[in-house]
């Protein structure tokens, strides 16, 4: 596994428009969905995927197993465009660490530190 094309800097930024699908509406009010955690954090890991997996052969993937100091700090309603931006910190042999900002507009809405490690997609005989 070549893993000397992924270097720390490397980045990828998604935007995406929050569907009803998204949210969550924990007061019962009319109107009152916003963006749920877990939508939040699936973005998070989409938008680290797209880091790496340009630099990855077709033998390799690569999976989450850690996501460290998620925030989700402000809320944003169904329609509102969220901005995801992940930038490749650190390569430790097959491990990949991501600094992780989301906003709507100017607003920081959330931010985490994202793992990954890159494995065969087939590990061969066991």
């Amino acid at each position: 596994m070549d893993m000397d094309k992924h270097k720390p800097g490397q980045s990828a930024e998604l935007v995406v428009e929050v569907t009803r699908e998204m949210t969550t509406n924990r007061t019962g009010r009319e109107g009152a969905d916003v963006l749920s955690t877990p939508a939040l954090l699936e973005l998070m890991e989409n938008a680290s995927i797209e880091v790496s997996d340009p630099f990855l052969t077709d033998e390799y993937t690569t999976v989450g197993f850690a996501v460290d100091g998620l925030r989700h700090i402000a809320p944003t309603s169904i329609g509102q465009k969220v901005r995801v931006k992940s930038v490749l910190t650190e390569v430790d042999r097959n491990r990949l660490t991501y600094s992780i900002e989301a906003f709507e507009g100017d607003t920081k809405i959330g931010l985490a530190t994202h793992k990954r490690a890159v494995i065969p997609k087939d590990p061969g005989p066991s």
